[in-house]
């Protein structure tokens, strides 16, 4: 099995688990990544542990990471696409990948060019020390590309691992398998009536998620002080039947609520409010955990209506109260959107270039939990086949493995 290779379509925690488990068994790996840096949204997530571990997974997707850079069966491309696939006896896969201006092997991930780029966003960094490198360049947002000729970074770096004149190339692999794990997409919550990306203190879960993990505490990023008064709003752009969003996106409660109780633990004069339809239970302890939780966190079952600014740049709320059916309101300083897991950009297109076919609800389709499609040697992990927490995805990624090492066995 040793001349056996899977191509393994998004390097998140799916992809970055089946490659670590393939590895294992002598199968040679490719990972296409299509964003500059592996590890998917999860890479970004905070350590959510208090007095103990609450199983978040967070470090998972780390230990993943870092076994898969370490590993010599696994070979990855970022900032990389397929452009076409053609079957005979293998896969065979044409790709198309971005400039790599940052050369992985000469950056040290010192930081100067982060620091000293007057373009701001036009260099980016990844969450992880294990992410290699550690940087990239924003094509969008690098006035070099944009024919203005800044090329600062470029000076800057000692070890001349800057290239700005880098082109993308095509080039050609082959496969004996191919494993989609393009995970999802966030919701974007700018349609619904609280304000996001118009008031400054208004943010996602995946915000607060990453500034937790940068900034070990919650801030309102209007100002950068320390909120007294913090409201989570859970199911946005889950189970709404306007948008066809039918589904529950599962780990969204989870997330929540220990981010609250770690929010709680490490600034306890913060006042917790949490709005949501009804909780999803997670993890055996869930009853301790959330009993908990409760005492700490104002639990308000109801959904909010419009948000508005005040002028200090706090939040005003309206909802229906439940016990007295009448009208409330309620001032924040920061407003939490917990937004659902929806299918990944690009899943239609993916499914025609492979043949197979998409669910009702716009992920990949698979009978069960298997990780088989409808064409031979093509397989689905993780949450490309609908919202999974970090533990299901990589057991399910497992089972996806041990399914492609029976086909390629046979």
């Amino acid at each position: 099995m040793t001349e056996k290779k899977v191509l393994i379509i998004g390097g998140g925690v799916a992809g970055l688990s089946a490659a670590h488990d393939l590895a294992r068994f002598d199968i040679g790996v490719e990972i296409i990544e299509k964003s500059d840096f592996l590890g998917g949204h999860a890479i970004g997530f905070s350590c959510k542990a208090t007095d103990q571990c609450v199983k978040c997974g967070a470090c998972m997707v780390e230990d993943k990471l870092k076994h898969v850079f370490e590993n010599p069966k696994i070979n990855y491309f970022l900032d990389s696409k397929i452009k076409k696939i053609t079957i005979s006896k293998r896969f065979s896969v044409r790709l198309e990948k971005g400039p790599e201006y940052i050369d992985p092997q000469k950056c040290t991930g010192c930081g100067e060019c982060f620091n000293e780029c007057p373009s701001k966003g036009a260099i980016t960094q990844g969450f992880s020390k294990n992410n290699l490198p550690f940087y990239a360049i924003n094509k969008e947002k690098c006035t070099n590309i944009e024919g203005k000729s800044c090329i600062i970074c470029q000076n800057l770096c000692a070890e001349g691992a800057i290239n700005l004149d880098k082109k993308e190339e095509e080039f050609n692999t082959k496969a004996d398998a191919i494993i989609v794990a393009t995970g999802f997409t966030p919701f974007n919550p700018e349609s619904k009536p609280y304000g996001y990306n118009r008031f400054k203190n208004v943010v996602t879960n995946l915000d607060l998620e990453r500034m937790l993990r940068q900034e070990s505490r919650a801030i309102r990023p209007s100002d950068n002080s320390q909120p007294k008064r913090i409201t989570f709003v859970q199911c946005v752009g889950s189970r709404d039947a306007k948008l066809n969003h039918l589904w529950c996106s599962k780990v969204c409660c989870g997330s929540a609520l220990r981010m609250a109780r770690l929010i709680k633990a490490r600034q306890p004069e913060t006042k917790i409010t949490f709005f949501y339809i009804d909780i999803q239970t997670f993890g055996k302890d869930f009853e301790i955990f959330y009993k908990d939780v409760k005492e700490d966190v104002h639990m308000i079952r109801a959904v909010p209506g419009d948000i508005l600014k005040t002028e200090d740049d706090s939040l005003r709320i309206t909802f229906s109260d439940n016990t007295t059916h009448g009208t409330r309101e309620e001032i924040f300083d920061l407003v939490v959107l917990s937004i659902g897991l929806t299918p990944c950009k690009g899943s239609e297109n993916l499914a025609k270039l492979l043949n197979i076919k998409l669910a009702d609800t716009g992920f990949f389709n698979t009978p069960g939990e298997s990780g088989l499609t409808s064409k031979e040697g093509i397989f689905i992990a993780g949450a490309s086949m609908g919202p999974m927490s970090i533990a299901e995805t990589v057991a399910n990624a497992g089972n996806t493995v041990w399914q492609t090492l029976k086909y390629l066995n046979s």
